[in-house]
């Protein structure tokens, strides 16, 4: 049995498995254990979203699709490990089983999988096996929810437990090292009628490195589903989990503040929970591929989401479907590897970070509020929180920010929020931007200095890189053209190394 994946000692591995403390090392405590170390270690993977609901345009399905439906001309696993590879990505994350049901492999327990269906690949162990030979880690991501198995249903939850403790043992002794199990769809029963310690025992057994995790881990009150946003973890100690064990927080794709917290609790115990992020590099917000080609995102929002989302120990996985070829599109295999050249990911070597944030909760002064609210003043956005936002009253407005003028930056980021717009599929949507012509001034030697205009709308990010460092005890961003009133989640006022 494969029990620990490389670098990790062989004798720490005796003390999970043979000695009698070996559950309270595998289960989270006040500190990193080996399953989050070895998480925050790897901290950037690629996400796939691959199975029958590819070949029907849809992003989740009721288990009626016809197995017969699965149908890649060019299945090319190896093509999505190498597309990682290149990239700069540490691990991959695979979808083995949506809501749906339909597995991407040849499991005993069911004939809704790939052996039924015209292309019998197993795709688990073809990614697997091409995690192997590029050096990538291999995570598996496992919906709870099932719309096609029949024991589901059954009134005793144990009976469904079963199936998915056989089937996930198949994936665990078929597949290598399996460095993570991401658990999704748990809203659709009581938490306690998952056996989530079932399975967390069971994972433990084959490898203690692997952190688990189910989506909407956090509640606000123990026993209560009320979710905590993650831009409400801000504070140790004051909220609970909802599903225990886990070994990090998820909400996808929600994203952490830059003060996120890492202790939470548990039957009056105090927990360590560092946090997974997912992205879709598509604009759109797709999981699944659509048969339609769709834009990807800009290269400076990207690289702005990764430095946030990988920041403070927390990882993130990057969305890139294949389509109903097989094969990851190019342009966004292209899209992902450019983002690893700029930020000079390789292996072995330490994840960048974004430099100092001087603007980071400084006070500040916007020209309007939209309906006079405080949820939507200027220091929204500078409160380090990509869910507040600054909303104005006035379609030409502006905001001043006080900075320390003995700091000194060459880096302005700036988050917009847009109008958005629901496509036909009822999940994705197409965003509209408000801002058009926008300046950045300073205040030099008693007088407003302009040293950025914008004659085009900003997108979803703008980061606007100066040639040089500047000084200043304001900062002023003037809106000068817009199709709505103006809002903005965050401006960030960075002094890059």
């Amino acid at each position: 049995m494969k029990i620990l994946q490389k670098k990790i000692s062989g004798l720490l591995a005796l003390a999970f498995l043979f000695t009698d403390t070996s559950a309270q090392l595998q289960q989270p405590g006040t500190k990193p254990n080996l399953a989050q170390q070895a998480m925050i270690k790897r901290g950037y993977g690629m996400f796939i979203h691959f199975g029958v609901n590819t070949f029907a345009d849809v992003e989740w399905s009721d288990g009626t699709i016809p197995v017969e439906k699965y149908n890649p001309t060019s299945l090319d696993p190896e093509q999505w490990v190498r597309t990682a590879r290149d990239a700069g990505f540490r691990y991959v994350l695979l979808i083995t089983k949506h809501h749906d049901g339909f597995c991407l492999w040849d499991s005993k327990y069911t004939t809704y999988d790939v052996a039924s269906s015209p292309v019998k690949t197993d795709v688990v162990k073809a990614v697997s096996d091409a995690c192997k030979k590029y050096g990538l880690q291999f995570a598996i991501y496992y919906s709870l929810w099932d719309r096609h198995e029949p024991s589901y249903k059954d009134k005793d939850p144990q009976k469904y437990i079963d199936y998915m403790l056989k089937q996930l043992t198949e994936l665990f002794t078929n597949n290598g090292a399996i460095c993570e199990l991401w658990l999704d769809g748990g809203w659709d029963r009581k938490p306690q009628d998952w056996g989530i310690d079932q399975v967390y025992q069971l994972v433990k057994k084959f490898n203690p490195a692997c952190a688990v995790s189910v989506n909407h881990t956090i509640v606000n009150e123990e026993g209560k589903r009320n979710f905590t946003l993650p831009s409400k973890m801000t504070a140790d100690n004051k909220y609970y989990f909802q599903y225990f064990p886990s070994d990090f927080r998820l909400w996808d794709p929600k994203i952490i503040t830059r003060f996120d917290k890492k202790q939470y609790l548990h039957e009056g115990k105090s927990y360590y929970m560092p946090f997974e992020h997912t992205l879709c590099i598509s604009h759109r917000w797709n999981w699944f591929q659509k048969s339609v080609q769709l834009p990807t995102r800009e290269l400076d929002e990207l690289e702005e989401l990764f430095y946030w989302c990988t920041d403070n120990d927390n990882s993130l996985v990057m969305n890139i479907p294949p389509d109903q070829t097989g094969r990851i599109r190019e342009y966004e295999a292209l899209a992902a590897i450019t983002l690893g050249k700029r930020l000079g990911l390789a292996p072995g070597k330490p994840l960048p970070e974004n430099g100092k944030f001087i603007s980071e909760r400084k006070p500040v002064q916007a020209s309007s509020v939209w309906e006079g609210k405080a949820e939507y003043n200027g220091n929204m956005v500078t409160d380090g929180s990509l869910d507040s936002r600054w909303a104005s009253a006035d379609t030409l407005a502006s905001l001043e920010i006080t900075l320390d003028p003995a700091e000194s930056f060459n880096k302005i980021s700036i988050f917009e929020y847009k109008d958005t717009k629901d496509l036909a599929d009822g999940f994705s949507q197409v965003r509209l931007p408000r801002i058009q012509e926008y300046a950045v001034d300073i205040m030099q030697n008693g007088r407003w200095e302009t040293i950025y205009l914008g004659y085009e709308p900003m997108g979803d990010c703008k980061v606007i890189r100066l040639p040089k460092r500047y000084k200043t005890g304001r900062l002023r961003f003037r809106v000068t053209k817009a199709g709505n009133l103006p809002s903005i989640y965050e401006l960030s006022v960075i002094n890059m190394p």
